[in-house]
């Protein structure tokens, strides 16, 4: 059965600044000055791949791991409360599920980050399986969250699964896994470099996607 796989911040919810500010936060109490528009353009990927290009070797190596945990409750306790979905995610997921695909979420963000996203969106029971940060050696831009997604007992090869996300790094980390990827404006980033990275389609977001899905990549997957 063929399969789309989301990413999820930027794709299906509303996070990104959020997640951003959270960072800046976060470095500025570890002593890290960084800019706002600077990280905000690194969303996307994971912590492991975001912080080496902030926070100076010596810390990284002796504070990395107490950085991203503080990241992470910061977030938990002060930014997840302002999440919001994008308009007709639900409609989008329940358009798929009728069509006959399968669907998995492949965030770079923690389990326990995705289940609350989950609860967010409200598609708890027209998801097949989620993976997360936890699951892959390496955050996007790397392949592993997609290649842990098609892992997930789905039996669905790579030729037939289409990756949906915000930024660059989901289609790269897409092609690397052998898949196609659609991209969509929501996250922030240009209709320009979603396609140099290799989207095969660009949509506005989730609402313009199911506008156009008879028009689209999703449609035609599997046949």
């Amino acid at each position: 059965m063929a399969a789309v796989i989301f990413d999820v911040d930027g794709t299906l919810i509303d996070s990104v600044d959020l997640h951003a500010e959270a960072w800046c936060e976060t470095l500025g109490h570890f002593g890290v000055e960084a800019d706002f528009d600077d990280l905000r353009a690194n969303i996307g990927k994971g912590g492991d791949q975001l912080m080496p290009g902030f926070v100076p070797p010596d810390l990284l190596a002796t504070r990395g791991t107490e950085i991203e945990e503080h990241r992470a409750q910061l977030f938990k306790s002060a930014y997840l409360p302002k999440v919001r979905a994008f308009p007709a995610v639900r409609q989008l997921f329940e358009r798929i599920c009728a069509d006959g695909k399968l669907i998995i979420l492949a965030s770079s963000a923690s389990a326990r980050e995705v289940a609350e996203y989950l609860k967010i969106t409200g598609v708890e029971d027209l998801v097949a399986a989620t993976t997360s940060s936890d699951e892959a050696a390496h955050s996007k831009p790397f392949p592993d969250i997609f290649q842990a997604a098609l892992a997930k007992g789905t039996g669905t090869p790579a030729s037939q699964a289409l990756a949906i996300g915000d930024t660059p790094y989901d289609a790269e980390a897409a092609r690397a896994a052998g898949m196609g990827c659609v991209g969509v404006l929501s996250g922030g980033f240009d209709h320009r470099s979603l396609m140099a990275a290799g989207c095969e389609a660009v949509y506005r977001d989730p609402q313009h996607l199911l506008e156009e899905y008879d028009r689209s990549p999703l449609h035609t997957l599997g046949r």
